[in-house]
């Protein structure tokens, strides 16, 4: 295998989490999948929307390349998780991005929206966060269909 096809196997992964907390343990999960990956790491909405269009502080398109997955909270600041899905999904140039939903939100009104804007996964914190792995082989699989 050339190095190329080496280099397009790694998945470039766009974390979207306000709570330093849940970032770390998603990381930590990440880090000891054997997927072979980059990480990013977004505060809120506006600054994920800004990597996303390359602008501000993202405007390197090298250092900060379009994600092949996302990692979206819902309940963020300043623009909120479903808006950043209504943007990605609403853009040709990012509709492609798979989006998997890793929330606090039960709301059954969350769900469907973000269902409708073609999520690849919903999985609640609360049991991901208790468990710290037990639902991480769910969105490691759903990655690693993803890759």
């Amino acid at each position: 295998m050339s190095e190329k096809e080496e280099e397009r196997k790694e998945l470039k992964i766009l974390i979207v989490e306000d709570q330093e907390e849940h970032v770390l343990i998603i990381q930590n999960a990440l880090e000891q999948s054997e997927l072979k990956k980059r990480i990013w790491v977004c505060r809120d909405g506006e600054d994920a929307l800004n990597y996303l269009y390359n602008q501000g502080d993202y405007a390197s398109k090298e250092e900060y390349p379009k994600p092949d997955v996302i990692l979206l909270d819902l309940r963020l600041p300043k623009i909120d998780g479903l808006e950043v899905l209504d943007r990605i999904k609403g853009d040709e140039g990012l509709k492609d991005i798979k989006v998997i939903v890793l929330t606090a939100s039960e709301e059954g009104d969350d769900i469907v929206r973000a269902y409708k804007g073609d999520v690849k996964g919903y999985l609640l914190k609360s049991a991901f966060i208790v468990s710290k792995s037990g639902k991480m082989e769910e969105l490691l699989d759903a990655l690693i269909s993803l890759g």
